[in-house]
């Protein structure tokens, strides 16, 4: 399919329409589309778009609350965005729940302790686990002994070795998570979960 798209825009391009397509996708996704077609770098530009610095990850939980007359504790505001990574969704989670657990009109380290198992549950019911079940078992193996070595990014032999494979054995399995888009190479050897906390999730869940 992506293969196709590149195609009709190449061809869009070569007839100069005024066409443009704007997308988005995980880490992976210009390596993909440097495989499906090879002058799909001729026609894109692609912008990496990572969690947000904790600046900006402060604006997005103090400015709406702000509006609505409620304020955070500074250490609170901490706990989320270090809790979250950043991660814009898992921030409005997080920033959800708190506000829930909060009497206001303070936001406390305390309210942020008290949502926090209301949080992680909401992302484990409905964005983990979803992705979770769309595995294969040796798919979630694989997982499972990323996850086993800690943080990441992690060594793909290690990986491999933790599992009892060779690298060559375990590269299967590998290949199809990132397809799946739940892992990504950040370079040659080397694989991550393409969004933070699923390591721990997989701690919690599977280990």
């Amino acid at each position: 399919h992506l293969a196709a798209l590149i195609v009709g825009l190449h061809r869009i391009s070569q007839k100069q329409l005024p066409f443009m397509v704007a997308g988005a996708g995980p880490p992976p996704l210009p390596g993909r589309a440097g495989e499906a077609r090879s002058y799909a770098e001729r026609l894109f530009v692609f912008r990496v778009v990572n969690s947000l610095a904790a600046p900006e990850a402060e604006a997005a939980l103090v400015e709406p609350a702000e509006a609505e007359g409620a304020r955070w504790h500074p250490e609170a505001l901490k706990m989320v965005v270090a809790a979250t990574e950043g991660y814009p969704y898992f921030l409005q989670e997080f920033g959800k729940q708190s506000w829930d657990a909060a009497p206001g009109p303070e936001i406390t380290p305390a309210d942020v302790e008290a949502a926090v198992p209301a949080a992680l549950e909401e992302l484990a019911a409905g964005f983990f686990r979803v992705r979770m079940d769309q595995t294969t078992d040796a798919e979630r193996a694989y997982l499972t002994a990323m996850a086993s070595l800690g943080s990441g990014p992690y060594d793909s032999g290690e990986v491999a070795a933790s599992m009892g494979k060779t690298t060559h054995q375990a590269s299967p399995h590998r290949d199809s998570l990132i397809k799946r888009g739940l892992c990504y190479s950040p370079r040659y050897g080397v694989i991550a979960f393409t969004v933070p906390m699923l390591d721990r999730f997989i701690r919690r869940r599977m280990l």
